[in-house]
């Protein structure tokens, strides 16, 4: 995650001096962002795992070292701490998040690489070849070795194989940095359009992935819970996309 915030705000720096956006906003909120993503990713993780994981043990809420952060969680409390942030500011919350949204899959690929190497945020069993064995002790053994009945006997030195999804949407993550970071040069002056590219493209991503995983997750009726949040980044996206297009022809009615 550290590597993956630095990248990501290297990257970040870069393209507003090469747009000639204002790089010190985005410094000067760096630690609030950092600090809020961290924490509502935790939040989240620990309100749906609260009677699973937290319950019986409300101390090891404090324990980031082992694990336990839900992305759409950190996304919402950075989210809001950026709406005050620019509240305050007095700026235009589109000249942010198109340069945020830009770098942010490049940071997400190496948290979900980071979730790789913990093995949590696993996928399902499989008896494909690319099929992952997760170590003793890790999430995937805990699971299926404390299921009921047992998929696997506490003796067992590793899991059943299951989908790598970390590894599936750390590549995919990176695919859509890669997209939006050709896209930023010819579309930062629509304001708007790069956080509706990235809204709907990540939601889509997510949702797909959903389908893969195999640790536990909330439902919100037929669905888990990230793919309702999915669904609502949609409509978001498809409202940064119609204000950009809006925006684009005012300015454009205006010049002629």
């Amino acid at each position: 995650m550290a590597l993956g915030f630095l990248c990501s705000w290297q990257v970040a720096v870069w393209l507003c001096k090469r747009s000639g956006k204002n790089a010190d906003q985005l410094t000067s909120m760096l630690t609030g962002l950092m600090l809020s993503a961290i924490v509502g990713a935790r939040l989240a993780y620990v309100i749906e795992h609260w009677h699973a994981e937290f319950a019986a043990s409300p101390a090891s809420i404090l324990r980031f070292d082992q694990g336990g952060l839900m992305f759409y969680g950190g996304f919402i409390l950075a989210s809001i701490f950026t709406l005050i942030y620019i509240k305050i500011k007095k700026i235009n919350l589109f000249e942010l998040s198109d340069v945020i949204l830009t770098v942010l899959p490049l940071g997400h690929a190496f948290g979900r690489i980071g979730c790789f190497m913990h093995g949590c945020c696993y996928g399902k069993i499989t008896q494909s070849k690319t099929g992952v064995c997760f170590p003793k002790f890790s999430p995937a053994w805990w699971e299926q070795s404390s299921s009921n009945p047992p998929l696997i006997p506490e003796s067992a030195t590793q899991s059943l194989p299951v989908i790598p999804t970390q590894l599936i949407e750390s590549a995919a993550t990176l695919t859509l940095f890669i997209v939006l970071f050709i896209l930023f040069p010819k579309k930062y002056k629509k304001l708007g359009f790069i956080t509706g590219v990235y809204l709907i493209a990540y939601a889509i991503i997510r949702f797909m992935i959903e389908f893969l995983r195999g640790d536990p997750r909330a439902a919100v009726g037929p669905l888990s819970i990230s793919q309702t949040i999915s669904i609502g980044l949609i409509a978001v996206g498809i409202f940064a996309i119609a204000y950009s297009r809006k925006n684009s022809k005012k300015n454009s009615n205006y010049r002629v």
